[in-house]
C-alpha cells in the first residue's frame, strides 16, 4: 500500500503565528480608525463572518439552529462572545496598543477559575499562583493612583480613559473565558462553524440596537477608514482560519504558548506605527501575564499528555 504523506513539522506553529500577526494588525488599523465607534466597527466584523460563515453550514448542512438542547448554550456563546468583542475593540481605542493586548492574555486564567466553579474541573495551588501572576501584570499595566501615585508615565490620553480600557479588557477578558467554558460543556455535539454563526448574528443585533440607543450609527466620513474597516473584516476571519486551522494539526498547549507572539507583534507595531513606547511597568506587566498564560498552558498540556498515556496503558 502507499504511505500517508507525513505532514509538515511545524506547520501548525506556523500556522499560530500567521494568526497572532493577522489578529495583531487588524488592532492596529482598530487604533487608526478616527471617527467610528467600537461597536459600530463590531457590526462590520459580525457581518464579514456571517457572510464567511453562511456558505459553510449551507455545505454541512447543519442548520441555522442546532440541536434544540444546545441552543440556550449556542446563544449565551454568541451573546458573551459579542460582548467579548465589543468590550476588546473599545479598550483598543482608547489605551495603549500592547497594554490591551497584555490583558487579553490572562484569558486561561479566568478559563480556569471559571471551569472550576461551573465545571467542577480541579483547581491546584498552580492555578493560584498563576491567577495572582496575572492579577499582578494587569495592576502594573492600569496603575492605580493610590499604588504609583497620580502622575503614571506612559499613559495613552487621559488616565479616565486609560482606567475605562482596562475594565473593558478585562471583562472581555472573562467573557472570552465564559465562552470557552460554555464550548467545553457543549463538546463536539455543534459544529465549528454553527457556534461562529450564532457568534455573528448575536453580535450583529446587539450591536444594531446599541448603536441605534447610542445614536452613533454612520459611515466613516473618510475612505481610508472604510478600508480599514474591511481590513479588520479580513484580517480577524484570516486571524481565526488559520488558529482554527493549527488547532486541527497541532496539540493545544503548543498553540497556546506560541499564541504569545501577539503581545510581541503589539508591541513591535505600537512603536513602529504609533510612535508609543512601552514603559517598564507595562513590559513587567507583560512578562508576569505571559508567564502565567504559559504557565497555565503547559501545565494543562501536560495534564493531557499524562491523560492519554494513561488511557494507551
Amino acid at each position: 500500500g502507499t504511505k500517508k504523506k507525513a505532514a509538515c513539522p511545524g506547520l501548525g506553529l506556523f500556522y499560530t503565528v500567521l494568526s497572532a500577526f493577522l489578529f495583531s494588525v487588524a488592532s492596529l488599523f482598530l487604533k487608526k480608525i478616527e471617527d467610528l465607534h467600537s461597536v459600530e466597527v463590531s457590526a462590520f466584523r459580525c457581518v464579514f463572518q456571517m457572510a464567511f460563515v453562511l456558505p459553510g453550514l449551507i455545505y454541512y448542512k447543519t442548520g441555522f439552529l442546532g440541536p434544540k438542547g444546545k441552543r440556550i448554550f449556542l446563544f449565551f456563546r454568541g451573546f458573551l462572545g459579542s460582548t467579548a468583542m465589543v468590550l476588546l475593540y473599545y479598550a483598543y481605542q482608547v489605551m495603549p496598543l500592547a497594554d490591551a493586548t497584555v490583558i487579553t492574555f490572562s484569558s486561561p486564567v479566568f478559563t480556569s477559575l471559571l471551569a472550576w466553579i461551573f465545571l467542577k474541573e480541579k483547581y491546584s495551588p498552580w492555578d493560584l499562583l498563576f491567577t495572582l501572576f496575572a492579577i499582578t501584570g494587569v495592576i502594573l499595566i492600569a496603575r492605580p493612583p493610590f499604588l504609583f501615585g497620580s502622575r503614571s508615565m506612559g499613559i495613552e490620553g487621559s488616565y479616565t480613559d486609560h482606567l475605562k480600557g482596562t475594565i473593558a479588557a478585562i471583562a472581555s477578558t472573562a467573557s472570552a473565558a465564559s465562552t470557552i467554558v460554555i464550548l467545553r460543556k457543549v463538546g463536539k455535539s455543534v459544529h465549528y462553524f454553527l457556534s461562529i454563526w450564532y457568534y455573528a448574528v448575536i453580535g450583529l443585533i446587539g450591536c444594531v440596537i446599541a448603536l441605534f440607543v447610542l445614536n452613533e450609527w454612520r459611515l466613516p466620513h473618510c475612505g481610508k477608514d472604510r478600508v480599514f474597516l474591511i481590513l479588520i473584516g479580513l484580517l480577524g476571519l484570516g486571524g481565526q482560519v488559520f488558529l482554527t486551522k493549527a488547532l486541527q494539526i497541532e496539540k493545544a498547549g503548543p498553540v497556546a504558548i506560541v499564541r504569545t507572539m501577539d503581545v510581541v507583534f503589539a508591541f513591535i507595531l505600537q512603536i513602529l506605527f504609533l510612535n508609543h513606547l512601552p514603559t517598564w511597568w507595562t513590559v513587567g506587566g507583560a512578562l508576569c501575564v505571559l508567564a502565567s498564560s504559559s504557565g497555565t498552558a503547559i501545565r494543562k498540556w501536560r495534564q493531557s499528555v499524562k491523560k492519554a498515556k494513561e488511557s494507551e496503558i
